[in-house]
């Protein structure tokens, strides 16, 4: 894969901004879970909420949104800098730490960071998703979540270990049991 490669396909998740604060917490919580990085202390593994997203605003680690209150409205680089907080406290780093290196980052940096850190959850280079003649049917994996629900997984996308998968499950499973997103 190219040094590029990450970058453009974190780039995809641009298209789902705008993100209320719920919907960022759930996006950038399920993208660090399956890259299947392993949180080294209590802060790092709780989940991320809307509540920890206006803490990160009101502590300088988070841009502010546009708008106030529920209309607040949060995007791509807020999505990077919410990624890069939860990677380095993940990698056992303080947020006094935390706000310091993002304060030294440019957005191209940060995006390089975030990118190479969730290489493994953002899949394959988007040349080697384009379907050949020759190309052997894709083989896809079913993951059941609950009722109902089931995750597919193209299996030779990076995303396919299990440990990527079980994170996806499991950040699936926590979502579907908070009552704010039923």
């Amino acid at each position: 894969m190219s040094t590029d490669a990450p970058v453009a396909l974190l780039r995809v998740h641009a298209r789902h901004a705008p993100w209320n604060a719920r919907g960022l917490a759930a996006h950038a919580t399920a993208l660090v879970d399956s890259a299947g990085m392993r949180p080294t202390n209590a802060s790092a593994r709780a989940a991320l909420s809307a509540r920890a997203i206006r803490f990160y605003v009101a502590n300088g680690l988070l841009d502010h949104p546009e708008g106030k209150g529920t209309a607040a409205t949060y995007h791509y680089k807020h999505l990077l800098q919410l990624l890069a907080i939860k990677i380095r406290q993940r990698e056992g780093q303080t947020l006094d730490t935390i706000k310091a290196e993002l304060a030294g980052q440019q957005g191209d940096q940060l995006e390089r960071r975030v990118a190479t850190a969730l290489a493994p959850a953002l899949g394959v280079e988007p040349a080697a998703m384009k379907p050949r003649d020759d190309a052997e049917p894709q083989r896809w994996q079913r993951i059941p979540v609950a009722d109902g629900i089931e995750l597919h997984v193209r299996g030779d996308s990076p995303a396919a270990r299990d440990a990527a998968l079980v994170a996806m499950r499991e950040a699936i499973r926590a979502a579907l049991g908070r009552e704010d997103i039923r």
